[in-house]
């Protein structure tokens, strides 16, 4: 089945041939970390005995005195652990689900405002719901976050028995709701909701009560609101966040916009301007681009043509700052931000593509006039023109909350940097069961076509195994590729990209079937499970095939976080070229490859480890750059919101 993996000798179109597999090896702990709140998951055992010798209507007197009590002394060690093994009855009676003492210990570490690092497949969706019953039963609003309306709405309702069998009320939150149904849902005692339309709501809020910053200004703005203009929510007492290394971390930077749309004329005529004279300029000769930092740099032939050409304009186009920033974004619309990759055009729209998901963002738009500059290269109608009323980032908004926990599976690599700007620690979770996931050998290819053809080979295989193959890939564009590649070899697929997001639970469940190749982008990496058929583990599992160079390890983790769940046999392999996105930008390969050629450059990765070193210091260049931006701009943030004594954010 694998004798392709075990080949010596490199194979047509490869620079190196493929090493022995190896089988991943459990991770070593320091001594504090062996058994993070084992005293308290012991607690919650020993009271737990008890509540399952109750009936019914026992339960239900007992658990009003827990409340009263917890009510009334907060969430304090004692009162938390009585609780908690309240709630963890409750599933049992309501849900039939017996929380397992990994999914304990997660709902105590975020009790007590820090991260669980959790493996994926290890419960996250119960642990998170036992940790907000415990929040509510002390009488404390709590918000749930999660990573997208389908998750919100499945999850509210799969766990409302479990809540209204404690007596708490849930509710939800999507984006098609209008301003009662949200009222209500925020009302509930537990309120599933995304945190993109928590923030937006928190906004509007803050519009109405004029931002007031002082106890005295909030409470005159209370008094003045009416029935009609009651404030969504009741605060940001107490928050759960789900995948939280995305939002505090990839997503941190972010601007969340709150806007009106005017018109302006003038401005969509100066765009279209920008756009005409960034045509006329052309490439090495007028301007470069910067491909790692994904950027265009006018030359000095470049400055002097634009000058000449903008001297006949008159009004803006006199200033030389603001020509050239406005063509230098024109080009970048033109010749970096690219179709399928950053954005895809559906219904006559632009819709941006995030990098981290490989998801659409409906309704999220780039500012300073590049959204109008891309809809102008694809010949599309420039949206209104937008007037900012508020904004604010996450990393800016998540330390409002009283009370903060999460999870994730990938947390320890930004666990400095959590716990700099949040005062958030992160405590790792050991797996239930032992990882049984084998970590194949990297290859390299020579070209995107070598490397498609090898692929599709190596499925043919795994489908005749009848073993289940996920590939990730970097882009829509990147997954259609190989999607016409295997159409062109008559292998049977099915492809989760941003164009199909509405499927993507569907196609999901089903990519764990015998013999079933799903190509995804980084969609499939998080937010998702993929249960295995009958007969797939003893065909070795749902095997993961990584064609993509990802800017961070967490992202890597995410993706391989999909195979070998539980104890489940899985294996792991990555697969790249070097014409895959990114590899440019590893270091030294450009450089040998530029000025020592393409024979030296392959000398150069004679063994997998070469790989190997070369994506790791990449990975970690690209985190540190990253972690500096984000705290530059936190820095200029609160520097600016200092200097605003009454403003709010964005004003």
């Amino acid at each position: 089945m694998i004798h392709l993996l075990e080949a010596r000798v490199p194979l047509p179109g490869m620079v190196w041939g493929a090493y022995p597999e190896r089988r991943e090896p459990p991770r070593v702990r320091w001594p504090w970390e062996r058994a993070p709140y084992g005293k308290q998951v012991d607690a919650v055992r020993d009271a737990l005995i008890a509540w399952r010798e109750l009936d019914d209507a026992a339960f239900s007197a007992r658990l009003k005195a827990v409340q009263a009590r917890i009510g009334r002394d907060g969430l304090a060690a004692e009162r938390v652990v009585e609780a908690l093994a309240a709630t963890v009855d409750a599933a049992r009676r309501s849900l039939g689900m017996d929380a397992y003492d990994t999914q304990i210990r997660a709902a105590l570490i975020m009790l007590d405002n820090r991260l669980a690092e959790m493996a994926t497949g290890e419960g996250k969706t119960l642990a998170a719901a036992l940790a907000a019953a415990v929040g509510a039963l002390a009488g404390t609003p709590v918000h749930v976050l999660t990573a997208n309306d389908y998750l919100v709405e499945r999850d509210a309702r799969n766990l409302a028995p479990l809540f209204n069998r404690l007596g708490l009320q849930v509710g939800f939150v999507t984006g098609p709701m209008d301003e009662g149904q949200r009222r209500v849902a925020y009302g509930a005692s537990i309120c599933y909701v995304t945190a993109r339309e928590v923030v937006f709501d928190y906004l509007r809020d803050g519009l109405q009560r004029r931002f007031a910053r002082s106890d005295l200004q909030r409470r005159v703005a209370a008094l003045r609101e009416t029935e009609g203009k009651r404030s969504l929510l009741r605060g940001l007492c107490m928050a759960i966040v789900d995948e939280a290394d995305s939002l505090l971390i990839d997503e941190a930077m972010m601007p969340l916009i709150l806007s009106r749309q005017v018109r302006d004329s003038a401005g969509r005529a100066f765009f279209w301007q920008a756009w005409t004279l960034a045509t006329g300029l052309q490439e090495t000769r007028d301007f470069r681009i910067d491909g790692v930092g994904q950027r265009v740099e006018l030359t000095t032939a470049g400055r002097s043509a634009l000058s000449e050409k903008a001297a006949a304009l008159g009004g803006r186009w006199r200033s030389a700052r603001l020509r050239e920033e406005v063509v230098s974004m024109a080009l970048a619309a033109a010749h970096v931000y690219r179709r399928d990759v950053s954005y895809l055009v559906r219904d006559g729209a632009i819709e941006i593509i995030d990098e981290i998901t490989g998801r659409a963002a409906p309704g999220r738009v780039w500012s300073r006039g590049l959204h109008t500059l891309v809809e102008l290269k694809e010949g599309l109608r420039p949206s209104p023109g937008t007037e900012t009323l508020a904004q604010i980032t996450f990393q800016r908004f998540f330390p409002r909350y009283h009370r903060l926990g999460g999870m994730s599976g990938t947390l320890k690599e930004a666990r400095g940097e959590l716990r700099e700007v949040y005062g958030l620690d992160v405590v790792c979770v050991s797996s239930r069961k032992v990882s049984s996931r084998k970590t194949l050998a990297c290859r390299i290819y020579d070209s995107r076509s070598a490397l498609w053809g090898a692929v599709a080979d190596r499925l043919a295989e795994c489908r005749e195994a009848g073993q289940p193959v996920l590939v990730g890939t970097s882009s829509v564009a990147e997954s259609e590729s190989l999607s016409a590649c295997l159409v062109a070899a008559g292998i049977p697929h099915t492809v989760l990209n941003a164009r199909f997001d509405a499927e993507e639970a569907a196609i999901v469940a089903c990519a764990g079937e015998a013999g079933q190749v799903t190509v995804a982008t980084n969609m499939a990496g998080r937010g998702t499970d993929i249960p295995l058929a009958a007969g797939v583990a003893a065909a070795g599992g749902l095997h993961v095939m990584c064609c993509q160079v990802n800017a961070s390890r967490r992202i890597d983790r995410q993706l391989e976080g999909r195979c070998a769940r539980q104890g489940d046999p899985g294996s792991v392999e990555t697969w790249i070229s070097l014409e895959t996105p990114r590899v440019a930008e590893l270091p030294l390969l450009g450089v040998v490859a530029k000025w020592c050629g393409r024979d030296a450059m392959q000398r150069l990765l004679v063994s997998p480890a070469c790989l190997r070193a070369m994506l790791a210091w990449h990975q970690w260049r690209q985190a540190h750059q990253e972690r500096r931006a984000r705290s530059g701009l936190l820095l200029a943030d609160r520097e600016w919101e200092r200097g605003l004594s009454f403003g709010g954010p964005g004003e």
